[in-house]
């Protein structure tokens, strides 16, 4: 088959690795992939940003920048048309940015199939945090981007309840959950070894991966630590990533008096986190949106690691309370420190969900690789009905 990748991602972060990891899975099947897409030299390495977007984003007036957004569909949307002239794709498989049109005018115009993969409701999500001059216009562009894609993938049950609300109906939304690329994390070096290359082998490790904000609930874990660090010594916070909370949680540290008993890694190369996961005693999953599939998850669960995690329905539809995580009530004051306290204080119940971790990925099939097979299957159905 072949399929025209398109997005308008720019960034090295998570996004990029559900971009690149799909892309690469489709190419092992065997597929055709051409991808339509910024041109991402400027930002060569995981995680960094593209500059100019970012100082455009922050300087213009909110209004002007949405416009402009708009506005890119028309470039994307010429640089598409070239792509299917050239190539004659089976399927464009695109995925969903706010104000991102170009998909759907392609599709209409070429008669070419487009699957649309959601992340994020986000009209919702940037008038919640980030901010919209036009919320109106945000939504109704991302309602008729949904409504008219021939197959809507959003990443969990919970958000193709917001799909299904915009008024796309059932039959063309199936839920595809994020994964991770099995070969990724063959033959990482055993825990031991990996704590003694940090200078923690005497620590036991509450971990944490990702882009840090204040809303994850990290400071929650430096006082908990804190409160504890008498009666379990060995505690010790590592978190791999960066983000803006990182200067408040250290000066939290030092004011308790424990920065020796938490670190950071910054940025780190992909390649690198597997290893670096794998140091954990505890994985750390303290808050999520409630729409998210976050990638984290899955390769904690790969990793064999006891997670903690709030009781809500998207970490649900993957996790199952003392099987393969310890779920806590977010919505009580101190359910997250009691469920601390109970793990760190049970190596058998540690064992138990490091176990059932492990067994959730082959059973509920969440690689890239199967993700790829699903889509390409949902793409045969869509070639098979317009015949």
């Amino acid at each position: 088959m072949k399929i025209l990748y398109h997005h308008r991602t720019a960034s090295r972060d998570g996004q990029a690795v559900h971009i690149d990891e799909m892309i690469d899975a489709l190419r092992h099947l065997g597929h055709e992939v051409v991808v339509v897409a910024p041109n991402s030299t400027a930002a060569p390495s995981f995680g960094d940003s593209i500059g100019w977007v970012d100082w455009i984003r922050t300087r213009l007036p909110k209004t002007l920048y949405e416009l402009l957004e708009l506005g890119y569909s028309l470039l994307a949307y010429r640089q598409l048309a070239q792509a299917i002239r050239a190539s004659k794709p089976d399927v464009i498989y695109e995925r969903y940015n706010l104000f991102l049109l170009a998909g759907i005018w392609a599709q209409r115009r070429f008669h070419v199939p487009l699957l649309l993969e959601v992340n994020a409701p986000l009209a919702e999500e940037r008038m919640n945090h980030g901010g919209l001059a036009q919320p109106a216009l945000a939504q109704w562009a991302q309602r008729w981007v949904w409504r008219n894609a021939d197959g809507v993938l959003p990443v969990t049950r919970v958000l193709a309840g917001y799909v299904e609300r915009a008024g796309v109906v059932p039959e063309r939304i199936t839920v595809i959950h994020n994964g991770i690329n099995l070969a990724q994390f063959a033959d990482t070096p055993n825990p031991a070894t990996i704590k003694a290359t940090l200078q923690l082998d005497d620590r036991f490790i509450l971990g944490f991966t990702g882009f840090i904000r204040d809303w994850h609930g990290l400071d929650r874990v430096v006082t908990w630590i804190a409160a504890n660090h008498q009666t379990h010594p060995t505690l010790h916070l590592l978190i791999v990533g960066d983000g803006p909370a990182r200067p408040a949680l250290e000066r939290q540290a030092q004011a308790l008096g424990i920065s020796d008993r938490v670190s950071f890694t910054g940025v780190v190369a992909r390649t690198e986190i597997p290893a670096l996961v794998n140091a954990f005693d505890i994985a750390l999953q303290p808050a999520v949106v409630d729409y998210a599939s976050p990638l984290k998850l899955f390769e904690y669960l790969a990793l064999g690691c006891a997670i903690v995690a709030p009781r809500q329905p998207n970490l649900e539809e993957i996790l199952r309370d003392g099987e393969n995580a310890l779920l806590f009530d977010a919505a009580q004051p101190a359910a997250l420190e009691i469920a601390l306290d109970r793990l760190i204080t049970d190596a058998a119940l540690r064992t138990r969900l490091a176990q059932g971790a492990q067994q959730t990925i082959s059973a509920g099939g969440f690689t890239w690789l199967e993700n790829a097979r699903r889509v390409t299957a949902l793409a045969a159905s869509l070639q098979g009905s317009a015949r």
